[in-house]
């Protein structure tokens, strides 16, 4: 099953802006290094909208081969359209992976007998694979009610994940859980893990936050399922200033924290996202340099800029 802290993976590009398959690599080795129990890739995290089907696919072959089966690899397949979702599971599936992350666009309406028939089309199409449906916030995502995404599961045995992360998301989580039918498996928390504790208080049975810090994520969701959930609210007070920053600068923030500990050369994004000025920086790296006895997977390098 899928558990834990699954990071969604950021792209790298190199300095032309071109995708940067031994970065990838680089990246999907630093998640497995600090624990993560799986990956996901693409996300929005990822830059998806940015990528062409073919750079989804050649990175997420990096991906499926560097963790090589050790972990399970969750592929985004989220797509304007049936027939591109249809497309994005099969290639998923040639690659070994069944697990696939799926939004359904606005496009399709938003009532539980439209999206549910946007999903049952999908399943049909695909039965092999393993759906972790998303519930992203508007104006992003569908923002759809927890009944609603129950009439859709209770009619879809493909669909064993949701992935909820709107706002506030732990209701949500409590009202899909106590209601959900025995096929889905759990629900996962979102929104970068800046409401990690309250997920997983509510029964979460991990979470999809950005990958810059997932081995805190990991040594965070093991204390909490231990027992020791002052020890991971201390984790979660301690990283929490950082994790209001990425809400702001997202990917761009993710990839900055990365060269800051040696694992990515540049934080060259695609998306429309300001770069940082030399304020942004030392900001960022006062709260990096506060937690640095807790990256132990991949400490701060002081000589990046």
């Amino acid at each position: 099953m899928l558990f834990g802290i699954l990071p969604v993976l950021p792209t790298p590009f190199d300095p032309e802006g071109m995708i940067d398959p031994v970065a990838m690599a680089s990246i999907t080795r630093f998640a497995l290094r600090g624990g993560s129990q799986g990956v996901v890739f693409p996300g929005f995290a990822s830059e998806v909208d940015e990528l062409t089907p073919t750079e989804r696919e050649t990175l997420l072959r990096v991906v499926v081969e560097e963790v090589a089966g050790r972990v399970p690899v969750v592929a985004g397949a989220s797509s304007a359209n049936v027939e591109d979702v249809v497309e994005r599971c099969r290639e998923a599936l040639s690659m070994g992976v069944r697990h696939v992350m799926i939004q359904a666009p606005k496009s399709v309406g938003n009532t539980a007998d439209d999206i549910g028939a946007f999903y049952a089309a999908i399943a049909k199409a695909v039965p092999d694979i393993e759906i972790v449906l998303q519930n992203a916030p508007a104006p992003r995502g569908s923002d759809l009610a927890p009944d609603t995404i129950l009439e859709i599961v209770r009619g879809n045995r493909s669909i064993r994940y949701v992935k909820e992360e709107t706002l506030p998301a732990g209701p949500a989580i409590s009202r899909i859980l106590a209601g959900k039918p025995d096929h889905v498996v759990g629900v996962l928390g979102g929104g970068g893990a800046r409401y990690i504790i309250e997920e997983l208080n509510r029964g979460a049975c991990g979470a999809m936050p950005a990958a810059e810090i997932a081995d805190v994520h990991v040594a965070l969701y093991e204390a909490h399922k231990q027992g020791d959930v002052a020890l991971a609210r201390d984790l979660y007070r301690r990283t929490l200033p950082l994790l209001v920053i990425q809400a702001l600068w997202r990917m761009r923030f993710t990839k900055y924290v990365l060269t800051k500990r040696g694992v990515l050369r540049n934080d060259v994004v695609r998306a429309r996202i300001a770069d940082f000025d030399a304020n942004d920086r030392s900001e960022i790296d006062a709260w990096l340099e506060s937690i640095d006895d807790l990256l132990a997977t991949a400490p701060l390098v002081r000589s990046a800029a």
